[in-house]
Order: structure tokens, then sequence, then C-alpha cells
């Protein structure tokens, strides 16, 4: 099949969060399989130019209709670690891309809208027809509609559409001018609760309602977390919408990239190991300590917290998670970046409190290099957050033998199995601790079961650990279900 993805990142080029990894990862595990994969994204001005071998010009001259005229633009092209991709720069008084960052603007509803204008236009007049145009998050989801009401009456009407949704509660909430922008000028029509019309204002439009309305098929990136998408309050408002369209929404998870995450060959810790040589996970250990400047105690394990410190992540618990470590005689590391000031001062100010601790380090701000250390070196991990998706962290710290500590939503349900309580799970196949409450007093018994039994059953401790080790969360299954997918919608 030749697959075109869509999206707004593309790790490690354009990285802000997990979309980034997922677009990266299952493009290279499509082109393994023996698919042709190509990726467009926008030609951000702060984008790691470092990781693009070969760019070059591909199409000079993409005129992009834009309310009635055309914007001028350059497409280049370039091998981002192996995948080719393709970037749009336009050329126009707006500087969409010329930002010095990728989100957050206040018209980052229009940059979106013509980067998914500019990315259709550029698939029409390059005479580009993939068999499946897979877009992703709320940036592209107008794509689906200009297919279907503008492209499909230029020659692209075989083309089909799968929409991933990486997170709900960010919808692309937009106007009429968008309409008046992209061509699509029936405001009456596109304004209909059943098209893009947002679910509770009726002077809004939504366009991540929008790829859900016009798409093939959407998913969301794991099973339980489309269940709560659809039933629950994870949908942030299109619930009714995933209902009226539950035919074709399902739950897909992600995966990791084994070449980067795999402490068999992982360039950025001290010593390699695997399952048959686990013993060597402490070496790692005793380097993050030096690293650190922690304390070399071998009664003491290592708590660790990776990850952005915001409300979605469940900052208060993170904050818990310190000093309940450190109440049980434990060290704790974090490594983290607040998205907001005030949760940005609050971590300061305990990191500047606990600074002369010597079994606690908080690192603020992110360092990938000293991540993969963290997932080598420590005994566990808290992920105890409000929602997730699907959550990378806990997946990876299974692969570096480092036992989660979850509460259970989304992707983390799907992923962490509760050693003492899971009922579907025999106990040889069960891998962490999971919780359920955003209180303290959960997240404690889920640490204290934790620590206790490292601290008083190291071989049932070791046993879980290399339980979690077996478990296969690479790209592999879910390359599978996307090309399932893909079949699917290309002969409907």
């Amino acid at each position: 099949m030749y697959i075109v993805q869509i999206a707004s990142e593309c790790a490690p080029v354009i990285k802000a969060g997990g979309l980034g990894d997922v677009v990266y990862g299952l493009s290279r595990e499509l082109e393994t399989r023996g698919h042709c994969v190509e990726i467009i994204l926008p030609m951000y001005d702060c984008m790691r130019y470092d990781h693009i071998w070969g760019l070059h010009d591909a199409y000079r001259d993409l005129w992009v209709p834009w309310y009635d005229g055309k914007v001028h633009c350059s497409v280049y092209c370039g091998w981002v670690h192996g995948r080719l991709c393709f970037f749009i720069q336009p050329h126009s008084s707006d500087n969409f891309f010329n930002r010095g960052h990728y989100y957050g603007a206040k018209d980052d509803d229009m940059r979106f809208a013509f980067f998914s204008k500019a990315a259709m236009e550029f698939l029409l007049v390059s005479n580009k027809r993939p068999d499946v145009i897979h877009c992703h998050d709320w940036q592209t989801g107008l794509v689906p509609v200009l297919l279907y009401e503008i492209y499909k009456w230029h020659g692209m009407w075989n083309q089909r559409v799968l929409y991933t949704i990486h997170n709900f509660k960010h919808q692309g909430i937009t106007g009429m001018e968008t309409l008046r922008a992209t061509g699509l000028n029936n405001a009456a029509y596109y304004f209909d609760y059943e098209r893009l019309r947002d679910n509770f204002n009726p002077f809004a439009l939504n366009l991540m309602k929008g790829g859900i309305v016009y798409a093939n098929h959407v998913n969301t990136v794991s099973p339980h977390h489309a269940w709560e998408a659809h039933h629950g309050n994870e949908g942030y408002g299109l619930g009714h919408t995933l209902h009226m369209k539950q035919y074709k929404f399902s739950g897909i998870l992600n995966g990791i990239d084994w070449e980067i995450w795999n402490p068999e060959v992982d360039r950025y810790i001290p010593v390699k190991y695997s399952k048959e040589t686990l013993e060597d996970k402490a070496k790692n250990k005793k380097a993050l300590r030096d690293r650190l400047l922690l304390r070399d105690d071998p009664e003491k394990p290592i708590v660790c917290y990776i990850g952005r410190l915001d409300d979605q992540k469940g900052v208060h618990l993170v904050h818990h998670a310190i000093y309940y470590a450190l109440h049980r005689e434990a060290q704790f590391v974090l490594l983290g970046s607040a998205t907001e000031a005030a949760i940005n001062s609050w971590f300061w100010h305990e990191k500047h409190f606990l600074n002369d601790n010597p079994d606690v380090h908080l690192e603020l701000g992110f360092n990938e290099e000293l991540s993969h250390l963290i997932y080598a070196g420590a005994d566990m991990i808290v992920v105890p957050s409000n929602f997730e998706p699907c959550g990378l962290t806990q997946m990876i710290s299974l692969k570096y033998g480092t036992v989660p500590i979850v509460r259970g939503v989304g992707g983390l349900l799907d992923t962490v199995f509760d050693r003492d309580y899971d009922e579907n799970h025999p106990p040889e196949e069960r891998n962490g601790y999971v919780f359920y409450q955003t209180d303290h007093p959960a997240l404690e018994s889920a640490m204290d079961r934790a620590i206790g039994l490292w601290k008083y059953y190291p071989e049932e401790f070791e046993k879980l650990v290399l339980q979690g080790m077996n478990y296969n969360y690479s790209w592999a299954n879910p390359g599978t279900d996307y090309e399932n997918v893909y079949e699917y919608i290309r002969h409907k």
C-alpha cells in the first residue's frame, strides 16, 4: 500500500509530545512490512534540522488557494532517520510556521487549517494518489473534510482517510473565517450539527469533530481510552458524535520504538542489559546515583517520575509521591517540565527545599539522554495520570525492568496489570501496580505494596520485573492493527 501521513509532528525532527513518536514509529513499522510511506509536515523554523538528511527542493511553486487568492509555497524533501518527509513552507506575511514554537499561537486554528489545505493541494498537483491518507489530531481534522467536499471532485475520488485522535482535550475550535479561507464557503452547510458545528457552541466549528464525521475510520490510541471517550467524560464533549459514528471508531494501542527504547542496545546507558543479564541493571542504578549525587544506599529503592508536570499527568500526586517515597525510606528522581507558570514555580520551590537531601533529585526540564538512564537505573516509576490516552512511559519502563505504579485509566489499564488484584490475568502475567482514585491514600497504597515487595521479598520483586520485561509493546502488534484498518477502508 501507498500511505501518506499528514501530521503536525514527527520525532525527532518535530516533537512536542507522543504524537511525534507515533508518526515516526508507525511509519517505520509499516515500511518494514513493505509499504510505501511518506510524511507531510509543516516546515517550522524551530524544528531540528540536524535530524534531516538530504533536504532539497521537491516542489518549488505550490500555489495554495486561500481566501480569494493563492499563497505561494515551497515544498522541501528530506529523510528523517530513514523516513521520507515533505515539509511545506508558505511564503506569506502570516508567517504561519516561523513563530519559534510549534503550538500556542492565537491563530493556531488558521495555521493548521492552512497546513491541511496545503497538504491536500500538494497531493493533488504533484499527482500523488495514496491508498490511505492517515492524519492525526485536530491540526489535520480538516483533511478528510477537504478531501470529500473539494478534492474528491478534482481527481482524488479513490483516496481513503484514517483519522487518529491522540488527545481529545484539544479539538481545534474555529469559526466562519476558516471556511472562507479554505474554500469551504457554505456556512449553513458546515454549521449543521451533523457536520462541523461544535456540540455545545452553535457559533463555533470543531475541526476534530469534522475529522470524525468525514473520515472513513477513526481511532484513538488505546482500546480502553476509546471506551472512555465514547461512554465517559474523556471525549470532552464529543461523546455523542463518537456514539453516532461508533461503527467506524476503535482503539489501537500505541507501540514503542525498540531501536530507541531497549536496554539491550541503548547507547545512552553505561551498561546494556537484558532479561538474561538483569543483574547489570544495578550498574545503571549506581551510575544514576553518581550522576545525580544521590546517596549510594543498597537498602533503598529508587522511585522515579518522567513526564510533563501538568494536570493531565496528576501533578498533585506526583508531588505527593516524592514525599511518600522519602517517608518509606526510598529515593526519588523526577525528570519533567511544567506547562504552567504556577506549577513551574511550585516545583522550583520544592527543588530548592529538597536540594540538600541526598535521597531526592528533581530535574526540571527535559533531557532525553538522562531519561534513558533513569529508566535503566530506577526500580519503580509512578504514572498517576488523571487521564492517559495511551502513555508510553509505562511501556518503556516495563522494557527496562522498572516496575510501573499507575492509575487505572486509558492505555495504562491496557498495559499494566496489578500484581495482587488483577482478575483478568494469571499471577505469572501480572507486571505492576494499579490504583484508581485520585487521592493520596490510593497512591500510597500502591506505592506501599511496590516498595514493600522490593524491601522484604526481593526474589518476588525480581520475578515481577522479569514478567514485565516479557511483554512486547513494540510496534509489531499495532502495525498489524493499522494494516487491517487500512485494508478495511480501502475496500469499503
